[in-house]
């Protein structure tokens, strides 16, 4: 049970219809086309809701599952939809779109503070990211003005795809230690900030991201947290 990742070709896709393929024994409902992005790369997963004939549910969070199948998990004490029913999706877009920036933001933070990265989770006002960083940055608020200033840009976001020998034969490409990219498809995703002697980076990933920096918006570079001898925490909230 293949599902299409519709969010893959466009992020921004706010509503849309699908079949009900099937229900997993944990009660998720799995389509043939998906909206919904499954929890995965530390970007956690979209909501929204379904609508068929004769009924609606609300969908609390969306994973990956077998064979390639995106479920949709409801929420707790709803109706699902009948297998081979058509349906109608609605994305939660101001979590989708909050999941988008700080995505992005996160991203552009890897670049100005260039070290490897062994961790990270995205949320929609906030993310972090872990770095193999044994001293604490010595000038935060210089970090902040460097990632404004990228943003403020409004470079563009895009995408092309590379086989996963390509990747193999270019491992500067990936920058986390804990997070393989997404791989078995014979093909891998990367996502491109900037272009031609603009472009500010190139990464592996299978995530959702906004198609200019300047969708982010102000941000602020919180604390950052001591997590071990060789790593550092480091946070980044949205501002507006």
């Amino acid at each position: 049970m293949i599902t299409d990742p519709l969010f893959q070709n466009d992020a921004y896709l706010r509503e849309t219809t699908g079949r009900v393929l099937a229900h997993t024994d944990q009660g998720g409902v799995v389509l043939d086309r998906a909206l919904f992005y499954p929890t995965g790369g530390g970007q956690p997963g979209d909501g929204g809701g379904l609508s068929w004939q004769g009924g609606a549910c609300t969908i609390a969070t969306t994973v990956k599952g077998e064979g390639g199948a995106i479920v949709l998990v409801p929420a707790e004490g709803q109706a699902l939809p009948p297998i081979g029913s058509d349906v109608n999706q609605q994305l939660d877009w101001g979590r989708r779109f909050g999941h988008m920036r700080v995505h992005t933001a996160l991203h552009l933070l890897s670049v100005v503070i260039p070290l490897p990265v062994s961790g990270g989770s995205i949320g929609a006002e906030k993310g972090r990211l872990d770095f193999n960083m044994p001293e604490a940055p010595a000038d935060k608020a210089a970090l902040q003005a460097q990632l404004q200033d990228l943003i403020d840009r409004d470079l563009p976001i895009t995408e092309q795809w590379i086989t996963e020998a390509e990747l193999q034969a270019n491992p500067q490409l990936v920058k986390t230690m804990s997070v393989s990219p997404p791989k078995g498809a014979g093909r891998v995703r990367l996502v491109r900030i900037g272009s031609g002697d603009l472009q500010v980076d190139l990464q592996p990933c299978g995530g959702t991201h906004v198609k200019r920096t300047g969708e982010i918006g102000k941000i602020r570079l919180g604390k950052v947290e001591k997590k071990g001898k060789l790593n550092r925490r480091v946070y980044l909230h949205l501002e507006d």
